[in-house]
């Protein structure tokens, strides 16, 4: 059975919304469409219908075929063979520009992005506004973008680069940039995987705005509850096909589940059991001005610690002055009761504590290198003899990490951007676990990948306790939390707030220390 917590609240006004703006009439029809990829047939004749005024939703795993399907209708990819039609009539698109000129514009669910560009240039690049002269008008650029940040109460100044801010932060500016350019089909791939509660019902409820003007929402989600919640009807891709297409009052969870998987999951959540052995890891009073203070907390041998908090909240900070990114202005760190001094990366891995970041395309996979170098990076000097790597022994241990760890990818020599996101994080896991560590921080594990990948996500980590390692698990998705911790800290404001046992988990109780309404007069560590 499938965790009541993940199909909580699906009824909400979105239920009267979804009554009242169906309409009959197809905007959008993609028929027969072919698509193939050295080695890889990644869509099989398929075809996909939505109409005006609605949400349609497309489920699948990871690889299934979603992402690709929509970059052909993007104009990313051209089709080897179909047709794409828009009111009725077939259309070309070979490029994102003409199918924004077609009214089709999409927010995709790996951010690029240029760090050292401002705001209002990521509002316009490739669209800038000129004066008579031909020249850019920055003028026109800046009160545009101002009318656009201050319309959806966004506070960043338009000016602000995009290096300084979260990733939150671009996820946010990068749904209003498709919603500015007024295009009546919308896809949305992942939009919520990297912001908060509160804003992602900010984006629902422009998505009800949109639907009362007449748009479509194409919406690619992994999160059931988001699904039930907002999407018209639901199409499932599984390899590449289209497995079925109905209306959403025609699907419950579990059948929804059982078609993108192909086979039926007795429980999403394993439950093994297992005891804790010593204390792994320690922090004591760790702090950095601005991002959090006096973090205190401990992690024993076998043991899953959670840690739960709002976007902001300074989760991310602190892991990442554990693995030596940042330098903390004071506090002691203890690795089995011995105090380290992590100064960067290569101090903590040498004490068997890595990293898992949150954001796998800026910090974690190198895209244009191959499955092989990607897993074996971190462990290079294990394959160097004589002065020479030796590549039939990286390509074995490789192969065998891959296996262990489930990447499907047509060989190991296959470049990381070309696997699905599920996969390209399981190439992350395959290099730390490379690496033999005793302690794994683990940011947002699951962001971004599907129901089945996520079941081996944490059959995975529950593997790892049971072998005694020490895991953290910054997650934002409380239902995970809640079944796979055994404690949770939550942190408000760059500090912790609260810290509980497996017996006092509610959603309702970890809210309120994340919110701040809450704080444990003094919390135990």
């Amino acid at each position: 059975m499938i965790p009541t917590d993940l199909i909580s609240g699906l009824i909400g006004f979105f239920e009267n919304e979804n009554k009242c703006t169906m309409n009959s009439s197809i905007i959008l029809k993609v028929s027969n469409i072919d698509k193939s990829f050295p080695g890889v047939k990644a869509l099989d004749k398929v075809t996909l219908t939505v109409k005006k005024g609605t949400v349609h939703a497309i489920c699948g795993e990871n690889g299934a075929g979603k992402s690709t399907l929509m970059k052909v209708i993007i104009g990313i990819y051209r089709q080897d063979s179909g047709q794409i039609l828009i009111d009725d009539k077939v259309i070309q698109i070979k490029n994102p520009i003409e199918a924004r000129h077609h009214g089709i514009s999409m927010i995709f669910q790996e951010l690029d992005y240029f760090p050292e560009m401002t705001v209002e240039e990521n509002f316009f690049v490739g669209n800038w506004p000129r004066n008579r002269l031909g020249k850019v008008n920055w003028k026109e650029i800046r009160i545009r973008a101002s009318a656009l940040l201050k319309n959806e109460n966004l506070s960043y100044s338009p000016k602000t680069k995009l290096k300084d801010l979260t990733v939150s932060d671009i996820q946010m500016l990068e749904i209003v940039k498709a919603v500015s350019y007024n295009s009546d089909i919308i896809i949305m791939d992942e939009p919520t995987s990297a912001i908060t509660i509160n804003e992602a019902e900010i984006l629902f409820k422009k998505i009800s705005e949109l639907k009362k003007r007449g748009k479509s929402i194409i919406y690619i989600s992994h999160k059931l509850d988001e699904i039930f919640k907002i999407a018209d009807e639901i199409t499932v891709l599984r390899d590449g096909c289209v497995i079925d297409s109905r209306s959403r009052d025609k699907y419950d969870p579990e059948t929804l589940i059982t078609q993108m998987v192909g086979r039926k999951l007795e429980t999403v959540f394993p439950r093994e059991k297992h005891d804790l052995g010593d204390e792994a890891l320690r922090v004591d009073g760790l702090s950095k001005a601005g991002k959090f203070h006096d973090i205190s907390f401990y992690v024993r041998e076998g043991e899953i610690v959670g840690f739960a908090g709002l976007m902001g909240a300074g989760r991310t900070d602190v892991m990442r002055a554990l693995f030596g990114l940042d330098c903390p202005d004071c506090g002691e760190i203890l690795i089995k009761k011995q105090k380290v001094n992590i100064k960067n990366a290569a101090d903590s891995i040498d004490k068997k504590m890595v990293m898992l970041s949150e954001d796998r395309r800026r910090y974690g996979i190198i895209p244009v290198r191959s499955v092989r170098e990607n897993v074996s990076l971190s462990s290079l000097k294990k394959f160097i003899f004589c002065g020479r790597l030796h590549a039939d022994e990286e390509n074995r241990t490789v192969l065998d990490f891959c296996h262990r760890m489930n990447v499907k990818s047509p060989t190991i020599e296959t470049a990381a951007m070309a696997l699905s996101g599920g996969n390209q994080q399981k190439v992350l896991l395959a290099r730390w676990m490379l690496t033999n560590p005793d302690i794994l921080l683990l940011d947002e594990p699951t962001r971004g990948i599907d129901v089945g990948a996520k079941q081996e996500i944490y059959k995975l980590m529950r593997l790892l306790a049971g072998q005694k390692k020490a895991l953290i698990m910054v997650s934002s998705e409380l239902p995970e939390l809640i079944m796979m911790c055994d404690r949770i800290y939550v942190m408000a404001k760059g500090k912790i707030t609260g810290m509980m046992k497996k017996e006092e988990f509610t959603q309702e109780k970890i809210m309120t220390y994340a919110t701040g309404v809450r704080k444990q007069k003094e919390v135990r560590i």
